[in-house]
């Protein structure tokens, strides 16, 4: 069998664990100490996330997207094909490394969707740039850690709490949507989202579209006044 190469290893904020880029005959995976987080076989659901919150904002021409959490490139790539060419997506990326990354050895995965003009780079916490922006956006994608109940950093929980999806709402334009994903569902989330204002719909999707894990995505839109 084909070992495992290490090409690249990240400290994590608040995670004695670091984060790590592994290569193995053409599959790329991204571990926290010894558990994988993503891996190059398995992009469908976050594609699924990008698209149907797009698909949500198909109307607005110049959209303004907030995507939390790079990954391997696929959530942001996937909002760019479906977004017009006056769009602009913000990547908010808390770990340099993984940017860096996305530039060098992963950046053929997905197409190289750094390089669109229509995208921009924030280093630093996606939180800070939700609870930055009054009606600010027109769509909030957050594919960080695994989601409400995430291993990484203790931090990311307040992203899911109460006072996070209230910061959500207000970043939000009237109508606009937030998208979530997560490695599995999360009733008191579902309920967090609708107490702060949302009108929530769930959705459970494949790993790999048609196979692999199942996974929870959670599309909440801000109602329009009225």
């Amino acid at each position: 069998m084909i070992p495992w190469q290490l090409l690249g290893r990240a400290a994590v904020p608040g995670n004695a664990a670091p984060l790590t880029l592994h290569e193995r005959g053409g599959e790329f995976v991204i571990r926290i100490g010894a558990t994988a987080l993503m891996s190059s076989m398995a992009h469908g659901s976050e594609e699924a996330l990008a698209e149907l919150a797009c698909a949500r904002i198909a109307g607005c021409e110049d959209a303004r997207v907030l995507v939390g959490g790079l990954g391997m490139g696929f959530t942001l790539a996937a909002a760019l094909r479906h977004l017009g060419p006056r769009a602009h997506v913000v990547v908010a990326e808390l770990i340099s490394a993984v940017v860096e990354w996305n530039r060098g050895p992963l950046a053929h995965l997905a197409g190289r969707p750094l390089d669109d003009a229509r995208v921009s780079v924030s280093d630093g916490d996606v939180g800070e740039c939700i609870r930055g922006g009054r009606a600010a956006f027109d769509a909030i994608l957050l594919d960080v850690d695994d989601g409400p109940n995430g291993l990484t950093r203790a931090a990311n929980d307040t992203l899911y709490s109460a006072a996070g999806v209230r910061a959500a709402l207000a970043a939000l334009r009237e109508g606009g949507v937030l998208g979530v994903w997560s490695v599995a569902p999360d009733a008191a989330f579902t309920r967090r989202l609708e107490r702060a204002g949302f009108a929530v719909e769930e959705s459970i999707v494949r790993a790999r579209r048609t196979k692999g894990g199942r996974h929870t995505l959670w599309l909440a839109k801000r109602p329009h006044r009225g």
